[in-house]
């Protein structure tokens, strides 16, 4: 057996870069898995390759700063499969050029926040209730060292820790005990399609900050993290933030 077996996951914003990694590599490991994304195009197309790889995948499409469409997600994986056993919130990003705080527009800070902390909240808020019926549950969190590391030039930058905190706390449940886990990734500079069209050829396996490994990682780094994580392995693991940052952030 392939240590996801039988799981039924969801990755949000896995139609590229670090959420299609980690939507490979859970199929790859048995998990049912359901691609995520507002195209629906670039959802099938990263569903189909999984397929053809041999693994299971299905599309589903929403705006997961929408509460009724974030609903209708679920809906379409529970139709079609059943109930999401591993939730991966990874949507999100920066939605505004890094600057100093003062010069960041209202409107790109709001996008950033609910692009980030408001789509992990209301994924957490469809997901949870059921995973709590069911007691149990698996819930990562994807963040970014940016938030783990004072930048004056990203104040704004990703909201997967504030959304851990709260799969953490939200998973604690009066009267027994409750299978649920919740964890967060947080990643370094990440070799995403975007940063490599971004970071000149030069720059690219060097880290942007002073780390041990003096470099910077993959996707693929990152999946294999989540896919530990989201294994009976890690079944002692929870409430926990993991750096994927070859040692730029101790904390």
């Amino acid at each position: 057996m392939s240590a996801l077996d039988g799981q039924i996951a969801l990755v949000t914003g896995s139609t590229r870069g670090i959420g299609a990694a980690i939507a490979a590599e859970f199929a790859r490991r048995g998990a049912a898995v359901a691609v995520h994304g507002r195209d629906r195009a670039a959802a099938d197309s990263v569903a189909a390759a999984i397929i053809r790889d041999g693994g299971t995948a299905m599309a589903a499409t929403g705006n997961v700063t929408d509460f009724g469409q974030v609903e209708s997600v679920r809906r379409q994986i529970e139709d079609a499969w059943g109930p999401v056993g591993i939730l991966v919130a990874n949507a999100g990003g920066s939605f505004t050029p890094p600057a100093p705080l003062e010069q960041i527009p209202e409107d790109g800070w709001r996008a950033t926040v609910d692009g980030n902390l408001l789509a992990t909240f209301l994924t957490l808020k469809s997901f949870l209730p059921g995973m709590k019926e069911r007691r149990r549950g698996t819930i990562i969190t994807i963040g970014s060292a940016a938030g783990r590391r004072a930048d004056p030039r990203s104040p704004s930058l990703r909201g997967g820790q504030g959304g851990h905190r709260a799969a953490d706390a939200g998973c604690r449940r009066p009267g027994g005990p409750v299978r649920i886990r919740a964890n967060c990734i947080t990643p370094e500079t990440i070799l995403t399609e975007g940063n490599q069209d971004r970071i000149p050829a030069g720059l690219q396996h060097r880290s942007p900050t002073r780390t041990p490994s003096n470099g910077s990682a993959t996707p693929h780094d990152v999946a294999t993290a989540a896919a530990f994580l989201a294994s009976d392995e890690a079944a002692w693991i929870t409430g926990v933030v993991i750096d994927v940052a070859g040692g730029a952030v101790l904390v």
